[in-house]
């Protein structure tokens, strides 16, 4: 199949999402909210074994409630699981919400990773996550920045900083994008040199161009020394008419994506997690192809995020660009 990537390169390139990211450098983390126009399918999907979830069970195929209003990634650990409180009182404030009685009651699912231990300043004496979640879901909109922004802003991964980040694929009248917070406990880069283990996958150029590694070098990479530190947080979307159990499907077959992107991967230590989601009206989507394409988009928004991540006073870790730019 003939595959290119979206006009944006953004999860964005799905018709009716929008992105919004806030953050705090003194905090040194932050929040990214994905949202539409209307409800939409989700489900979701967890292979490390470290997650921090809110509201996941309700995106089980088996649960009655069949859409959600947003999806929130964030930073802070469990502190950031907050941030979904945010968002959820940002959308009832637009009327948006399962409607209960005379309530309007926001379905906000989200996930954390750890960036706790990253030198950012974690002396506050309100949880700031509630009012990060809200900023960014004003802040929403088509366009939306990459690297060290959002959930991204403070995330590290074994060797450099992570980031924020995002790709889309079209093929055939349909569009796949992925959207990723990358945290990980290995690398997404081969031995000492440049190339990303993703870079097999890379379109235009889009994390630097500088192809795949001459050679894989045996034995076990270097890994972040604080187990429990770590998690890559996601979400894949298409504009492809799924149920739950479609997005679901989706976002199983997205793993892939993170494990050929980041080495090692889905470790005990990483809460690695892939929310999948339909806004969909193509009909009659191969799902094989479907799942492949969310993989390979979500393993170059892996790339993407640590390639664009931007330097800043106290960074305990150099970019991407800093060591290879």
């Amino acid at each position: 199949m003939k595959t290119q990537a979206g006009a944006r390169n953004l999860i964005t390139d799905v018709a009716g999402l929008r992105v919004g990211n806030a953050q705090d450098m003194r905090l040194r983390s932050g929040v990214t909210v994905l949202v539409a126009d209307a409800p939409f399918t989700a489900g979701v999907h967890v292979m490390g074994g470290a997650p921090g979830t809110r509201e996941t069970d309700l995106l089980s195929p088996d649960r009655v409630v069949e859409q959600v209003d947003a999806l929130v990634l964030s930073g802070g650990s469990a502190f950031g699981l907050d941030a979904a409180s945010g968002v959820a009182d940002g959308l009832r404030d637009m009327g948006r919400g399962f409607v209960v009685g005379h309530q309007n009651v926001p379905i906000v699912p989200g996930a954390i990773l750890f960036d706790l231990t990253n030198g950012g300043a974690k002396d506050w004496a309100e949880n700031p996550y509630k009012a990060l979640g809200r900023d960014a879901l004003a802040g929403a909109g088509a366009e939306f920045g990459l690297g060290t922004v959002g959930a991204g802003t403070g995330a590290r991964i074994a060797d450099l900083k992570g980031g924020l980040g995002s790709a889309s694929a079209v093929w055939n009248g349909l569009t796949v994008g992925a959207l990723v917070a990358v945290n990980a406990l290995g690398r997404v880069t081969v031995g000492d040199g440049p190339h990303f283990w993703a870079a097999p996958f890379e379109m235009a150029g889009e994390f630097g161009g500088v192809g795949p590694a001459p050679a894989v070098p045996p034995g076990w990479p270097p890994t972040k020394l604080d187990p429990g530190g770590a998690t890559t947080i996601a979400v894949v979307a298409t504009d492809a008419a799924l149920d739950k159990a479609g997005c679901t499907r989706l976002a199983t077959a997205a793993h892939d994506g993170i494990a050929r992107a980041l080495v090692p991967a889905h470790t005990p230590w990483d809460g690695d997690l892939v929310f999948g989601v339909s806004l969909g009206s193509v009909a009659g989507a191969d799902p094989v192809r479907l799942g492949h394409g969310a993989a390979l988009c979500l393993a170059r928004a892996i790339a993407r995020g640590v390639h664009a991540a931007t330097p800043a006073p106290g960074d305990l870790l150099p970019c991407w660009t800093d060591r290879f730019g």
